[in-house]
């Protein structure tokens, strides 16, 4: 059975935090791939389109091209509307059935679990990765695997902010993100 971790989020922009997860999830459970997962529009957060669907595909092609085990799903693009991991994932288990799906969320989303659509039934879909987070809890009653890991305390909401003032990207993210980002003039760089 074929191991796929999936690390949903807005990825606007993506940062050395998200490649982290992702590559620490990959080696402590011995994963196939990771795939990358751009929601539409999520439901636990205010939909601001602060760059273009394209412009964060693109973002993540720029910073996960030198990883052979790290790849892009867009099935939430594609799908459109609110991306509730739960449709998602009954979606994704439906195209692959013979694959085991480790869902890798943050700290943050770790302590909001219960707030997930349907998630007892999500938690029978997926093996729920928790990776924490400086300030988070990590704690929930339900079932997580909770993976000790280098914690780096950066969001995308700083760095959005850092472009705004003109501050460094450098080490935050990946230099031909931040290079595109530049150029593009996203989040006001």
């Amino acid at each position: 059975m074929k191991r796929v971790g999936i690390l949903g989020g807005t990825f606007n922009p993506i940062h050395q935090g998200h490649l982290l997860m992702a590559n620490e999830a990959f080696h402590a459970l011995k994963l196939d791939e990771v795939r990358f997962m751009p929601n539409a529009t999520p439901p636990h957060k205010e939909a601001r389109h602060l760059a273009t669907d394209e412009q964060r595909v693109h973002m993540l092609e720029l910073a996960i091209s030198d990883v052979p085990y790290f790849h892009i799903e867009k099935i939430e693009l594609e799908s459109g509307g609110i991306s509730y991991t739960y449709n998602t994932m009954y979606a994704l288990q439906e195209r692959e059935p013979d694959a085991k799906f480790y869902f890798i969320i943050g700290g943050d989303m770790i302590d909001s679990l219960h707030k997930w659509y349907h998630i007892e039934e999500l938690t029978q879909l997926v093996q729920f990765v928790g990776i924490k987070r400086p300030g988070t809890e990590a704690k929930t009653a339900y079932p997580v695997q909770v993976l000790e890991t280098p914690e780096m305390n950066v969001s995308s909401t700083v760095i959005r902010q850092r472009c705004h003032d003109g501050g460094p990207l450098k080490y935050i993210v990946p230099e031909a993100v931040e290079a595109y980002i530049r150029k593009e003039g996203l989040y006001g760089a």
